[in-house]
């Protein structure tokens, strides 16, 4: 249960490992390192003295991004001019976007890889800003010489966020953050959507397709995102910048009037997204 200091939660969590309380000081850690940033989750402090170990970071009210876009989605509350504040229209997608763009280049910035960009994992504060978030599987390359992680270990992984280098050479670098993003993107389009397609595109050197209310000018980045080549996939400050400017140029680029609420029935919420 949550507990309440000075405005921000305090989840107290129990660990039954070892390696488990050994990933969560790891973590702890890499959110030192972060600094603050408006789209990262803050830090604010942590206790190893006691058990279980704590790690405390500022409450963001609205949860993740995820639930909130499925929300809006179950409730049918978007349109291309919403007419009041508790509806999503393009703009406010294109901000999420932009905002997690903004988030994960300072976090590379910082010589960290994230390895598990998604909407779940993205948090959304009462001013609908955009918080970078979960930092358990992230990895500090700051002090390699490549700049490259290499799982070693058995874990669960984010497979249908994971490029194909991470599924068969277990590879993570700030490329594959790029690939997740693109995913990512596909998920704030569809309103919050994880098809279990994904995996299986990825794994036949398939993507995914372009949403039918979605243009081209923005599909165009997802799929930028997913070159096969790592190093043709651009960097998180390219990607922000390229949505500051369609958000600019304020084109429509998805069309919520049109968004096809059939077109995804296989999705199975509520299951482990991790493999």
């Amino acid at each position: 249960m949550d507990q309440w200091l000075g405005g921000s939660a305090v989840e107290p969590k129990e660990y039954a490992t070892n390696e488990e309380k050994r990933d969560l000081v790891r973590e702890m850690g890499l959110m030192r390192k972060l600094g603050q940033h408006p789209h990262v989750v803050r830090f604010l402090g942590c206790c190893t003295l006691d058990e279980p170990p704590l790690l405390i970071m500022e409450l963001v009210s609205r949860g993740k991004l995820q639930s909130f876009l499925r929300e809006h989605r179950s409730q049918g509350a978007y349109y291309n001019e919403p007419e009041d504040d508790g509806c999503l229209g393009p703009r406010d997608l294109a901000q999420f976007a932009l905002q997690v763009a903004q988030g994960m280049d300072y976090i590379h910035r910082k010589g960290i890889i994230h390895r598990d960009l998604a909407a779940r994992n993205v948090l959304v504060d009462e001013h609908s800003q955009c918080k970078v978030a979960d930092f358990g599987l992230s990895r500090s390359v700051r002090d390699s010489e490549t700049d490259v992680y290499q799982q070693k270990s058995k874990g669960a992984l984010p497979v249908r966020w994971m490029a194909p280098e991470c599924l068969y050479l277990q590879v993570f670098t700030t490329k594959s953050d790029a690939w997740a993003f693109g995913i990512l993107l596909w998920e704030i389009v569809t309103l919050g959507l994880s098809a279990q397609e994904v995996i299986h595109a990825v794994r036949d050197g398939r993507v995914m397709a372009q949403p039918v209310h979605c243009r081209w000018e923005l599909y165009r980045l997802m799929r930028a995102c997913w070159h096969p080549d790592p190093k043709e996939r651009p960097p998180f400050s390219k990607l922000a910048t390229d949505l500051d400017q369609l958000i600019k140029l304020n084109a429509g680029y998805i069309d919520l009037d049109n968004f096809p609420e059939h077109a995804y029935y296989n999705i199975e919420y509520g299951v482990d997204e991790k493999l």
